[in-house]
């Protein structure tokens, strides 16, 4: 589609984003930096899109824990402004969001529009970001997601390719359960709600999208290495044995059959996703 802008242009979604949507306008941090939000909503103005993509973020859930400020400024502050902008130009927005504004209890996914409890700093300042598209009254779509992956960037199938052909044995846990998400199906998802609610607005509102089949991060990673075809084992250990800074939710399942009745979008497999992945990652130079 013609006429979208995109904030981000590193990370894993605005990568793939770029190989979707080619002709769209990517702004990095060079052009619009989401530590000033001001800048902004400035280059909206400037530009006049169709349609606005926000896939930047603070993603280092650790350090916002002593970053805290900082983190909401990038995860809330700027989203409001962008939002703000995208309302008084009238366009829509779609903007990212993730399962850790939940508390992660029980075993049921989670729903839309189920209670909001966010376990640490991350989690708060992602909360605050949608509370504040929200007030600024454009049409939009935040869509949460969890687990992203993909050949690009910082993520647990690199990770865990990088250790296994180092190591015979890595203990995982296996008692945070959820939906590893490919960015490739993200940024397909928000290029096709952005269409879409350029023409019909009344469909915006707060999505889930993640990928199926649900699983723990230990069984996933036995996965990445059967589809590497990497003899190291999986030794399952509790949350408790690896111990972070900030909290995980345990349960990271996420109901999204809202958004296939709204958008037709469907959850991605990610066990596909992984041997496209790891494919992409062994053409790579």
């Amino acid at each position: 589609m013609t006429g979208l802008l995109i904030f981000g242009r590193s990370g894993q979604v605005a990568t793939e984003l770029s190989a979707c949507v080619p002709d769209a306008t990517f702004l990095g941090r060079e052009q619009a930096d989401l530590t000033n939000p001001t800048a902004c909503a400035q280059a909206i103005h400037a530009t006049k899109p169709a349609a606005v993509i926000n896939a930047a973020a603070w993603t280092a859930v650790d350090k916002a824990e002593s970053e805290e400020a900082a983190a909401t400024v990038v995860n809330a502050d700027a989203p409001g402004a962008i939002a703000r902008a995208c309302a008084a130009l009238g366009i829509p927005l779609v903007h990212i969001s993730t399962d850790y504004v939940f508390n992660g209890s029980g075993t049921a996914p989670w729903h839309p529009d189920d209670p909001v409890g966010p376990l640490g700093a991350y989690g708060r300042s992602k909360l605050a970001g949608e509370v504040a598209i929200r007030a600024a009254g454009c049409a939009h779509v935040i869509l949460r997601t969890s687990w992203v992956v993909s050949a690009h960037g910082n993520n647990f199938v690199k990770t865990m390719l990088r250790l296994g052909a180092e190591r015979e044995k890595l203990t995982v846990v296996a008692d945070q359960v959820g939906g590893p998400t490919p960015a490739r199906a993200i940024a397909q998802a928000c290029v096709v709600i952005a269409a879409r609610l350029q023409v019909a607005p009344d469909l915006g509102g707060t999505y889930h999208f993640s990928g199926a089949p649900d699983t723990s991060w230990a069984d996933f990673a036995r996965e990445i290495m059967a589809t590497a075809g990497l003899p190291c084992r999986i030794e399952d250990i509790p949350t408790s044995a690896y111990p972070t800074p900030a909290r995980r939710p345990a349960n990271s399942r996420m109901d999204c059959a809202s958004l296939e009745r709204a958008f037709g979008l469907t959850r991605p497999d990610w066990r596909s996703a992984t041997q496209t992945i790891i494919a992409e990652l062994r053409t790579k130079p």
